[in-house]
């Protein structure tokens, strides 16, 4: 592991039954980050400056989260996933392999905040191998993003996307498949001629 100064490992944890943090080999933990007790996580996690991971999720290998983030507990996060700074990824929220979350994302997992039934029945949104999530998108509970998905900057996601769309809007809908988007590169030729 190589950690920079400030980095608390094994943050003990008021909940009984959590047990120890398990952490993978070739972690590389910048100033700020907290590892609560509890969460088992896979080799080759990238942290950021600033960054919480709560008690009892499960973190699959070569996972990058950038400074400023909160994964709170009960996360079900796969392989190979990238999430970006100021993300707040919400209790019992599962990303699959390959899974991108830009800057800003929010993930919410109460319907009813405050009231004591909706706490019992929290679930965060189940998002989907490959999906790539926008800059400051907006994810309700309940919610299931397709594989290989696309979600917009900005959108407020309040129902299920289907795999290999594009969907954006508040709130976001699907508008075509992935399959039919642009090349990149003309895409980006596009742009620079409007400017």
């Amino acid at each position: 592991m190589n950690a920079d100064e400030g980095v608390i490992v094994g943050y003990p944890v008021a909940r009984t039954g959590s047990g120890p943090l398990e952490l993978g080999p070739e972690a590389r933990l910048r100033s700020g980050t907290v590892l609560y007790d509890g969460s088992r996580i896979g080799p080759g996690l990238q942290t950021g400056h600033g960054v919480v991971i709560r008690e009892e999720n499960e973190i699959g290998a070569d996972v990058s989260v950038w400074s400023n983030t909160v994964i709170d507990y009960g996360c079900r996060i796969g392989n190979r996933v990238k999430i970006h700074a100021n993300c707040y990824i919400a209790q019992f929220t599962v990303l699959e392999d390959d899974v991108f979350l830009a800057p800003g994302v929010t993930i919410a997992n109460d319907l009813y905040p405050g009231d004591e039934r909706s706490a019992k029945l929290m679930s965060g949104p189940h998002i989907e191998a490959g999906a790539q999530i926008g800059v400051n998108v907006t994810i309700l509970p309940f919610v299931r993003i397709g594989a290989g998905a696309i979600i917009g900057s900005g959108s407020v996601v309040t129902r299920d996307i289907p795999a290999g769309f594009v969907a954006y809007g508040n709130p976001a809908v699907p508008h075509r498949k992935v399959a039919d988007l642009p090349e990149i590169e003309d895409r980006v030729a596009a742009l620079r001629e409007r400017s």
